[in-house]
Protein backbone atom coordinates (compact mmCIF):
# COMPACT_ATOMS: atom_id res chain seq x y z
CA UNK A 1 0.00 0.00 0.00
CA UNK A 2 2.90 2.26 0.36
CA UNK A 3 3.40 2.63 -3.13
CA UNK A 4 0.62 5.56 -3.01
CA UNK A 5 2.37 7.84 -0.74
CA UNK A 6 5.29 7.81 -3.05
CA UNK A 7 3.97 9.89 -5.53
CA UNK A 8 3.35 13.97 -4.11
CA UNK A 9 -0.34 14.66 -3.43
CA UNK A 10 -1.96 16.65 -6.17
CA UNK A 11 -5.23 18.92 -6.45
CA UNK A 12 -7.61 17.12 -9.05
CA UNK A 13 -7.34 19.99 -11.58
CA UNK A 14 -3.78 19.27 -11.99
CA UNK A 15 -4.43 15.34 -12.70
CA UNK A 16 -7.37 16.58 -15.25
CA UNK A 17 -4.94 18.48 -16.95
CA UNK A 18 -1.94 15.76 -16.74
CA UNK A 19 -4.71 13.80 -18.36
CA UNK A 20 -5.71 16.08 -21.55
CA UNK A 21 -8.86 17.45 -21.12
CA UNK A 22 -8.00 19.70 -24.58
CA UNK A 23 -8.58 16.16 -25.86
CA UNK A 24 -12.25 15.72 -24.56
CA UNK A 25 -14.05 17.11 -27.46
CA UNK A 26 -12.07 15.34 -30.05
CA UNK A 27 -13.19 12.47 -31.59
CA UNK A 28 -10.39 10.20 -30.17
CA UNK A 29 -11.85 7.43 -27.93
CA UNK A 30 -8.59 6.45 -26.10
CA UNK A 31 -6.51 8.22 -23.64
CA UNK A 32 -3.41 10.39 -25.55
CA UNK A 33 -0.42 8.33 -26.00
CA UNK A 34 1.57 11.38 -24.41
CA UNK A 35 -0.51 10.63 -21.58
CA UNK A 36 0.03 6.95 -21.45
CA UNK A 37 4.07 7.45 -22.58
CA UNK A 38 4.14 10.10 -19.33
CA UNK A 39 2.18 7.83 -16.94
CA UNK A 40 4.42 4.70 -17.68
CA UNK A 41 8.08 6.75 -17.63
CA UNK A 42 6.65 8.08 -14.19
CA UNK A 43 5.46 4.53 -12.47
CA UNK A 44 7.85 3.07 -10.57
CA UNK A 45 9.60 0.18 -12.72
CA UNK A 46 10.82 -2.67 -10.17
CA UNK A 47 12.21 -5.00 -9.87
CA UNK A 48 10.20 -5.80 -6.67
CA UNK A 49 12.53 -6.54 -3.47
CA UNK A 50 12.63 -9.97 -1.88
CA UNK A 51 9.54 -10.35 0.43
CA UNK A 52 7.30 -8.05 -1.70
CA UNK A 53 3.28 -8.85 -0.79
CA UNK A 54 1.98 -6.31 -3.98
CA UNK A 55 3.82 -7.61 -6.95
CA UNK A 56 2.41 -5.61 -9.93
CA UNK A 57 0.23 -3.44 -7.26
CA UNK A 58 3.17 -1.65 -7.14
CA UNK A 59 2.48 0.55 -10.19
CA UNK A 60 -1.01 1.69 -9.13
CA UNK A 61 -0.82 5.35 -7.69
CA UNK A 62 -1.12 8.57 -9.12
CA UNK A 63 0.64 7.80 -13.03
CA UNK A 64 -2.34 5.44 -13.35
CA UNK A 65 -4.71 7.19 -11.78
CA UNK A 66 -4.08 10.11 -14.72
CA UNK A 67 -4.68 7.59 -17.43
CA UNK A 68 -8.24 7.05 -15.84
CA UNK A 69 -8.61 10.91 -15.64
CA UNK A 70 -8.91 11.48 -19.43
CA UNK A 71 -11.58 8.71 -20.20
CA UNK A 72 -13.87 9.99 -16.65
CA UNK A 73 -14.12 12.92 -18.39
CA UNK A 74 -15.56 12.75 -21.66
CA UNK A 75 -18.60 13.56 -22.84
CA UNK A 76 -19.78 9.99 -24.27
CA UNK A 77 -18.09 8.00 -21.74
CA UNK A 78 -20.70 5.04 -20.19
CA UNK A 79 -19.79 3.26 -17.41
CA UNK A 80 -20.26 -1.08 -17.34
CA UNK A 81 -20.79 -3.28 -14.44
CA UNK A 82 -17.97 -6.03 -15.11
CA UNK A 83 -19.77 -8.44 -11.99
CA UNK A 84 -22.20 -10.86 -11.98
CA UNK A 85 -25.48 -10.22 -9.72
CA UNK A 86 -25.10 -12.63 -6.63
CA UNK A 87 -28.01 -14.67 -5.95
CA UNK A 88 -28.98 -18.24 -4.36
CA UNK A 89 -29.46 -19.81 -7.63
CA UNK A 90 -26.20 -18.58 -10.06
CA UNK A 91 -23.75 -20.93 -11.06
CA UNK A 92 -21.47 -22.18 -8.04
CA UNK A 93 -17.46 -23.29 -7.69
CA UNK A 94 -17.35 -26.70 -6.87
CA UNK A 95 -13.89 -25.42 -4.93
CA UNK A 96 -16.35 -23.71 -2.28
CA UNK A 97 -18.65 -24.53 -0.16
CA UNK A 98 -22.16 -23.56 -0.72
CA UNK A 99 -23.16 -20.00 -1.57
CA UNK A 100 -26.97 -19.56 -0.12
CA UNK A 101 -27.87 -16.42 1.68
CA UNK A 102 -30.86 -16.62 3.85
CA UNK A 103 -32.96 -13.54 4.65
CA UNK A 104 -34.12 -12.60 8.23
CA UNK A 105 -37.45 -11.16 8.90
CA UNK A 106 -38.34 -7.58 9.24
CA UNK A 107 -37.10 -6.57 12.88
CA UNK A 108 -36.98 -3.85 15.09
CA UNK A 109 -35.86 -2.03 18.22
CA UNK A 110 -38.15 -2.37 21.26
CA UNK A 111 -39.61 1.34 22.47
CA UNK A 112 -38.30 2.52 19.05
CA UNK A 113 -39.92 3.94 15.98
CA UNK A 114 -37.34 1.50 13.96
CA UNK A 115 -37.76 -1.12 11.83
CA UNK A 116 -34.99 -3.04 9.87
CA UNK A 117 -34.25 -5.63 7.52
CA UNK A 118 -30.67 -8.35 7.00
CA UNK A 119 -29.26 -11.46 5.77
CA UNK A 120 -26.99 -14.01 6.63
CA UNK A 121 -24.63 -16.62 4.81
CA UNK A 122 -25.28 -20.48 5.69
CA UNK A 123 -22.37 -21.86 7.35
CA UNK A 124 -19.30 -22.99 4.93
CA UNK A 125 -20.07 -20.41 2.94
CA UNK A 126 -17.30 -18.50 0.59
CA UNK A 127 -17.94 -15.58 -0.81
CA UNK A 128 -14.71 -14.86 -2.14
CA UNK A 129 -14.82 -17.72 -4.29
CA UNK A 130 -18.03 -17.22 -5.98
CA UNK A 131 -19.16 -15.46 -8.75
CA UNK A 132 -16.72 -12.18 -9.89
CA UNK A 133 -14.05 -12.28 -7.55
CA UNK A 134 -10.15 -11.70 -7.47
CA UNK A 135 -7.50 -14.20 -6.30
CA UNK A 136 -5.17 -12.52 -3.82
CA UNK A 137 -0.85 -13.55 -4.56
CA UNK A 138 -1.24 -15.66 -1.10
CA UNK A 139 -4.11 -17.75 -3.21
CA UNK A 140 -1.23 -20.27 -5.11
CA UNK A 141 1.84 -21.84 -4.44
CA UNK A 142 4.20 -24.06 -5.60
CA UNK A 143 6.03 -27.23 -4.71
CA UNK A 144 9.46 -27.88 -5.83
CA UNK A 145 7.76 -30.92 -7.40
CA UNK A 146 4.47 -32.79 -8.15
CA UNK A 147 2.83 -33.90 -5.12
CA UNK A 148 2.24 -38.06 -5.77
CA UNK A 149 -0.91 -37.88 -3.76
CA UNK A 150 0.06 -39.66 -0.65
CA UNK A 151 -0.71 -38.15 2.79
CA UNK A 152 0.37 -36.07 4.25
CA UNK A 153 0.38 -32.96 1.98
CA UNK A 154 3.45 -31.56 1.91
CA UNK A 155 2.15 -27.71 2.48
CA UNK A 156 6.01 -27.00 4.09
CA UNK A 157 7.46 -27.23 1.09
CA UNK A 158 5.29 -24.67 -0.67
CA UNK A 159 6.62 -21.40 -2.05
CA UNK A 160 4.79 -18.13 -3.02
CA UNK A 161 5.33 -14.83 -4.53
CA UNK A 162 7.66 -13.23 -3.21
CA UNK A 163 9.95 -16.30 -2.40
CA UNK A 164 7.66 -16.29 0.60
CA UNK A 165 8.05 -19.96 2.44
CA UNK A 166 4.65 -21.77 3.97
CA UNK A 167 6.09 -20.98 7.42
CA UNK A 168 6.19 -17.05 6.55
CA UNK A 169 2.67 -17.38 5.22
CA UNK A 170 0.09 -19.60 6.89
CA UNK A 171 2.32 -21.63 10.04
CA UNK A 172 -0.78 -23.32 10.77
CA UNK A 173 -3.96 -25.17 9.04
CA UNK A 174 -6.39 -23.05 10.52
CA UNK A 175 -4.06 -19.31 10.14
CA UNK A 176 -5.07 -16.64 8.03
CA UNK A 177 -2.39 -15.47 5.19
CA UNK A 178 0.27 -13.92 6.86
CA UNK A 179 1.66 -12.72 3.63
CA UNK A 180 0.61 -11.85 1.06
CA UNK A 181 -3.17 -11.74 2.00
CA UNK A 182 -6.02 -9.55 0.05
CA UNK A 183 -5.90 -7.14 2.30
CA UNK A 184 -2.35 -6.68 1.00
CA UNK A 185 -3.90 -6.04 -2.29
CA UNK A 186 -4.03 -2.10 -3.55
CA UNK A 187 -6.63 -0.20 -5.04
CA UNK A 188 -6.79 -0.77 -8.49
CA UNK A 189 -7.86 2.44 -10.70
CA UNK A 190 -6.18 2.36 -13.83
CA UNK A 191 -6.33 2.15 -17.34
CA UNK A 192 -7.75 -1.34 -19.40
CA UNK A 193 -7.59 -2.86 -22.42
CA UNK A 194 -10.52 -5.17 -23.62
CA UNK A 195 -9.87 -7.89 -26.35
CA UNK A 196 -12.68 -9.66 -27.84
CA UNK A 197 -11.46 -13.13 -28.63
CA UNK A 198 -14.69 -13.92 -29.24
CA UNK A 199 -15.51 -11.90 -31.90
CA UNK A 200 -11.76 -11.85 -33.53
CA UNK A 201 -10.59 -15.60 -32.61
CA UNK A 202 -13.79 -17.41 -33.15
CA UNK A 203 -15.91 -15.69 -35.30
CA UNK A 204 -18.46 -14.20 -32.77
CA UNK A 205 -18.79 -17.53 -31.22
CA UNK A 206 -18.03 -18.35 -27.90
CA UNK A 207 -14.64 -20.07 -27.57
CA UNK A 208 -15.11 -23.99 -26.35
CA UNK A 209 -14.35 -25.75 -23.13
CA UNK A 210 -10.15 -25.95 -23.08
CA UNK A 211 -9.26 -23.85 -25.98
CA UNK A 212 -6.67 -21.70 -25.37
CA UNK A 213 -5.77 -17.79 -26.37
CA UNK A 214 -1.92 -18.04 -27.27
CA UNK A 215 0.18 -15.32 -27.22
CA UNK A 216 0.09 -14.43 -31.15
CA UNK A 217 -3.71 -14.81 -30.56
CA UNK A 218 -3.59 -11.29 -28.25
CA UNK A 219 -0.76 -9.80 -30.92
CA UNK A 220 -3.67 -10.39 -33.49
CA UNK A 221 -6.22 -8.95 -31.39
CA UNK A 222 -4.48 -5.78 -30.60
CA UNK A 223 -3.57 -5.21 -33.98
CA UNK A 224 -7.19 -5.96 -35.49
CA UNK A 225 -9.02 -4.19 -32.71
CA UNK A 226 -6.87 -0.86 -33.75
CA UNK A 227 -4.84 -0.89 -30.49
CA UNK A 228 -0.64 -0.98 -32.08
CA UNK A 229 0.12 2.22 -30.74
CA UNK A 230 -1.01 1.78 -27.52
CA UNK A 231 -0.68 -1.73 -26.84
CA UNK A 232 -0.40 -2.97 -22.92
CA UNK A 233 0.83 -0.85 -20.96
CA UNK A 234 2.51 -1.30 -17.33
CA UNK A 235 0.08 -1.00 -14.24
CA UNK A 236 -3.21 -1.89 -17.45
CA UNK A 237 -5.83 -4.06 -15.98
CA UNK A 238 -6.21 -6.59 -18.82
CA UNK A 239 -9.73 -8.34 -19.67
CA UNK A 240 -10.12 -10.81 -22.58
CA UNK A 241 -13.94 -12.02 -23.86
CA UNK A 242 -13.63 -15.59 -24.52
CA UNK A 243 -17.51 -15.41 -25.07
CA UNK A 244 -18.40 -18.30 -22.32
CA UNK A 245 -19.98 -15.52 -20.17
CA UNK A 246 -22.52 -16.56 -22.28
CA UNK A 247 -23.27 -19.81 -20.12
CA UNK A 248 -23.87 -18.06 -16.87
CA UNK A 249 -27.06 -18.45 -16.42
CA UNK A 250 -29.57 -17.88 -13.30
CA UNK A 251 -30.97 -20.09 -12.47
CA UNK A 252 -28.24 -22.05 -13.09
CA UNK A 253 -30.04 -25.35 -14.36
CA UNK A 254 -27.41 -26.74 -17.24
CA UNK A 255 -24.80 -26.31 -14.13
CA UNK A 256 -22.10 -26.48 -16.96
CA UNK A 257 -20.47 -23.14 -16.09
CA UNK A 258 -18.20 -24.26 -13.68
CA UNK A 259 -17.24 -27.32 -15.27
CA UNK A 260 -14.90 -26.25 -18.16
CA UNK A 261 -13.85 -23.43 -19.84
CA UNK A 262 -11.42 -22.14 -22.66
CA UNK A 263 -8.64 -19.90 -20.80
CA UNK A 264 -4.86 -18.52 -21.63
CA UNK A 265 -1.78 -20.38 -22.86
CA UNK A 266 1.24 -20.63 -20.62
CA UNK A 267 3.17 -18.49 -23.32
CA UNK A 268 0.41 -16.13 -23.55
CA UNK A 269 0.34 -15.87 -19.65
CA UNK A 270 3.97 -14.82 -20.35
CA UNK A 271 3.34 -12.54 -22.40
CA UNK A 272 0.90 -10.53 -20.29
CA UNK A 273 3.75 -10.81 -17.31
CA UNK A 274 6.21 -9.27 -19.97
CA UNK A 275 3.55 -6.23 -20.35
CA UNK A 276 3.23 -6.00 -16.57
CA UNK A 277 0.25 -5.59 -16.51
CA UNK A 278 -1.28 -5.26 -13.23
CA UNK A 279 -4.46 -7.65 -13.01
CA UNK A 280 -5.85 -9.97 -15.95
CA UNK A 281 -9.38 -10.49 -15.84
CA UNK A 282 -11.70 -13.09 -18.16
CA UNK A 283 -15.42 -14.41 -18.86
CA UNK A 284 -14.42 -17.86 -17.52
CA UNK A 285 -13.91 -19.51 -13.60
CA UNK A 286 -10.69 -20.63 -14.11
CA UNK A 287 -8.49 -18.24 -16.35
CA UNK A 288 -6.44 -21.28 -17.35
CA UNK A 289 -7.97 -23.84 -20.27
CA UNK A 290 -9.96 -26.10 -18.49
CA UNK A 291 -11.22 -28.80 -21.03
CA UNK A 292 -13.61 -31.33 -20.63
CA UNK A 293 -13.21 -33.86 -17.80
CA UNK A 294 -9.45 -32.33 -16.51
CA UNK A 295 -11.72 -31.45 -13.22
CA UNK A 296 -12.82 -34.99 -12.53
CA UNK A 297 -9.25 -36.32 -13.98
CA UNK A 298 -10.33 -37.97 -17.21
CA UNK A 299 -8.69 -35.74 -19.07
CA UNK A 300 -5.07 -33.88 -20.04
CA UNK A 301 -4.61 -30.39 -19.37
CA UNK A 302 -4.59 -27.78 -23.00
CA UNK A 303 -1.27 -28.82 -25.05
CA UNK A 304 1.63 -26.49 -24.22
CA UNK A 305 0.84 -26.72 -20.24
CA UNK A 306 3.96 -27.27 -18.09
CA UNK A 307 4.30 -30.99 -16.62
CA UNK A 308 3.39 -30.84 -13.34
CA UNK A 309 1.56 -27.83 -13.36
CA UNK A 310 -2.19 -28.19 -14.85
CA UNK A 311 -3.34 -24.55 -14.03
CA UNK A 312 -0.06 -23.21 -14.93
CA UNK A 313 -1.62 -19.72 -15.96
CA UNK A 314 -2.59 -19.17 -12.32
CA UNK A 315 1.15 -20.72 -11.42
CA UNK A 316 2.85 -18.19 -13.86
CA UNK A 317 0.71 -15.04 -12.82
CA UNK A 318 0.44 -14.72 -9.78
CA UNK A 319 3.54 -16.84 -7.93
CA UNK A 320 6.10 -15.48 -10.24
CA UNK A 321 4.77 -12.19 -11.53
CA UNK A 322 2.64 -10.95 -9.61
CA UNK A 323 -0.43 -10.34 -11.31
CA UNK A 324 -3.70 -10.66 -10.04
CA UNK A 325 -7.00 -12.45 -11.61
CA UNK A 326 -10.68 -11.32 -12.01
CA UNK A 327 -12.16 -14.31 -12.45
CA UNK A 328 -15.99 -14.28 -14.05
CA UNK A 329 -15.67 -11.08 -14.96
CA UNK A 330 -18.49 -10.19 -17.11
CA UNK A 331 -17.61 -8.27 -20.48
CA UNK A 332 -20.73 -8.65 -22.61
CA UNK A 333 -21.86 -5.43 -22.36
CA UNK A 334 -19.08 -3.37 -23.02
CA UNK A 335 -17.27 -5.42 -25.79
CA UNK A 336 -20.98 -5.29 -27.43
CA UNK A 337 -20.31 -0.98 -27.35
CA UNK A 338 -16.43 -1.98 -28.49
CA UNK A 339 -14.65 0.00 -25.69
CA UNK A 340 -11.28 -0.99 -25.80
CA UNK A 341 -10.12 1.42 -23.90
CA UNK A 342 -11.66 2.61 -20.34
CA UNK A 343 -10.78 3.41 -16.68
CA UNK A 344 -11.08 0.54 -14.80
CA UNK A 345 -12.01 0.26 -10.85
CA UNK A 346 -10.91 -2.82 -8.85
CA UNK A 347 -11.88 -2.81 -4.89
CA UNK A 348 -11.28 -6.17 -2.82
CA UNK A 349 -12.45 -6.07 0.21
CA UNK A 350 -9.75 -5.76 2.58
CA UNK A 351 -10.30 -9.16 4.68
CA UNK A 352 -7.44 -9.92 7.05
CA UNK A 353 -5.56 -13.01 6.10
CA UNK A 354 -8.06 -14.04 3.07
CA UNK A 355 -7.51 -15.88 -0.23
CA UNK A 356 -9.34 -13.62 -2.34
CA UNK A 357 -12.24 -11.12 -2.26
CA UNK A 358 -15.86 -11.00 -4.19
CA UNK A 359 -15.19 -7.37 -6.33
CA UNK A 360 -17.31 -5.23 -8.24
CA UNK A 361 -15.13 -4.12 -11.06
CA UNK A 362 -16.51 -0.96 -13.17
CA UNK A 363 -15.43 0.76 -16.50
CA UNK A 364 -16.17 3.90 -17.68
CA UNK A 365 -14.86 4.21 -21.36
CA UNK A 366 -16.12 6.13 -24.90
CA UNK A 367 -18.53 3.32 -26.56
CA UNK A 368 -18.35 2.78 -30.51
CA UNK A 369 -14.40 2.91 -31.03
Amino acid sequence: MQVITRFPRRPIAVLLAIAGLAFASSAFSMEPISVLNQSVKRMPKGPWPKGDELGMGNTQGLPTWARCAWHLTQATSKSYELSYLRSNTMPKSPFSGPYIQNYKPTGGIPFSAHAFNGEELEAGAEPASQATQMDALGHFAYLPEPWKAEPPFPAEKARYYGGHTQEAVKPTADSPLLKPGIEKAPPIITSAVLLDAKTILNGGKPMEAGQVITRADIERMIQEQGLVQRGIAAGDVVYIRTGWGERWQDPDTDKVYYSKAPGLSYDAAQYLGERRAVAVGLDTPFIDPVPEGLLQGKAQPAEGTPPGFPFAVHHYLITQAGIHHIENANLDAMANDKVWTSCTMVLPLREKGGAGSAVRPVAIGVPGQ
